[in-house]
């Protein structure tokens, strides 16, 4: 009697549904993100172009919205200028940039050998009524832009001379209509490494890569740093001058859901080593970051992003105080827990975690050893999605490049804002 009731206390049964919890989380996020051994983009490294099949290398214009991107523009457009590939534009849209952004730009174009292939679109910081920065500011470029292939890309990439050959071909050659790829991200410093990490995680639970390659999925999303669009699909689903997709602030996932929802294929391929990108450089950066679009980038509404500030803690921190945890328990609920037991379950809890972390430390090149730091993420991460749901519902809204959007409605459906330059 006495065994039957030591296993039927309240204490032991929290406990280990905590341990059996988290064990099958990690387990269940590595079998949802890992990627396809075919969703891999392959590098070309001859520098002949040829064509396609039986096409010809379409033309390709590459649009780039920059805002106050002093510190990344001249490595960015240089090497989008340096490209192997024969037949393409170069558009930056200069999106009422304060700093040194413009005069940059003009020494590139006046300079570079290849500048005859850079177009430079000015545009005012006021904001059109019913835009957020980033769609106005693609979609003014894809008014520019001549070509029959569209290139997205961000400010702070990083391509290498082969870059956009290899992924038109592959794209051209699986017959795809949005190719998308996953880049490499420079983290040199400590809360690079602590954080990113997490922050891909959350990523790949949200929109597993083989949910969004799969048609018959609804799941979709691009990743903004580089994706191909042709241009008679963007063009057919009406692009970011859909009504939806004017406000949006998440402009790559929006615009990949609108095309995967009218029936066009995407492939969303690892890509590193052909482009690479350093997102943020500080604690600071990061959080401002990933606050603009935790809560409006979730899936499943507030109960779902609730269930997450509750859940991220428990299946980050505190499996690294579980024996401390059980003898809370024990104090609450009653019951027994041996230090055997309590340090025997923490063990079976941190070996998936750490192997998971470790794991995806090496997709993104940081060291092993930054898997201890996985607590610290956990609770930093809860704080940003914290704020960013608090900000999204109360009216606050995002505050981004110099400029704010407010929600007029509490939803996380893209997206119902207005844009007004910040006070």
């Amino acid at each position: 009697m006495k065994k039957k009731n030591r296993w039927s206390s309240w204490s032991r049964l929290f406990f280990w549904a905590h341990v059996v919890g988290v064990v099958g989380f990690y387990l269940t996020i590595w079998l949802r993100t890992r990627p396809d051994a075919s969703d891999r983009l392959t590098r070309l490294d001859r520098k002949a172009p040829e064509p396609v099949g039986s096409e010809e290398l379409p033309f390709i214009s590459i649009i780039v919205p920059a805002r106050n991107e002093e510190r990344n523009i001249e490595r960015c457009v240089t090497s989008l200028l340096e490209q192997d590939y024969p037949g393409y534009e170069v558009i930056v849209v200069d999106d009422g940039s304060t700093d040194r952004t413009s005069e940059l730009l003009d020494q590139i174009q006046q300079n570079h050998p290849q500048g005859g292939q850079l177009w430079i679109l000015r545009l005012r910081d006021e904001l059109p009524v019913g835009w957020a920065g980033k769609p106005h500011a693609l979609h003014s470029g894809v008014l520019e832009a001549s070509g029959s292939w569209l290139l997205f890309t961000d400010a702070d990439t990083y391509h290498t001379p082969s870059a956009l050959r290899s992924a038109l071909t592959q794209a051209v050659t699986e017959r795809m209509d949005l190719f998308t790829l996953a880049t490499t991200q420079e983290l040199p410093t400590f809360w690079e490494r602590v954080l990113m990490p997490m922050a891909f995680m959350g990523i790949s639970m949200l929109y597993p890569p083989r949910q969004v390659n799969d048609p018959a999925s609804p799941t979709a999303i691009a990743n903004g740093q580089f994706f191909l669009v042709r241009r008679a699909v963007y063009d057919a689903v009406g692009g970011y001058a859909r009504p939806e997709l004017r406000q949006t602030l998440l402009d790559d996932r929006d615009l990949a859901r609108v095309i995967k929802d009218h029936g066009y294929r995407l492939h969303f391929v690892d890509g590193q080593d052909a482009v690479s990108v350093r997102m943020y450089t500080s604690l600071e950066e990061t959080w401002r970051g990933w606050r603009k679009n935790s809560y409006l980038g979730n899936r499943g509404g507030l109960l779902f992003v609730c269930a997450q500030l509750i859940g991220l803690p428990m299946i980050t921190f505190s499996p690294f105080l579980l024996p401390f945890l059980g003898k809370g328990l024990e104090k609450v609920l009653g019951g027994h827990l041996t230090a055997k037991e309590r340090w025997f379950a923490t063990g079976i809890e941190l070996t998936p975690l750490l192997a998971y972390r470790i794991w995806i430390n090496r997709q993104l090149a940081v060291p092993w050893y930054y898997a201890l730091t996985h607590p610290i993420a956990g609770l930093v991460f809860t704080g940003i999605m914290g704020q960013s749901t608090w900000n999204i519902l109360t009216g606050k809204g995002v505050d981004w490049r110099g400029r704010r959007y407010h929600q007029i409605e509490a939803s996380n459906e893209p997206l119902h804002e207005k844009s007004q330059p910040a006070v």
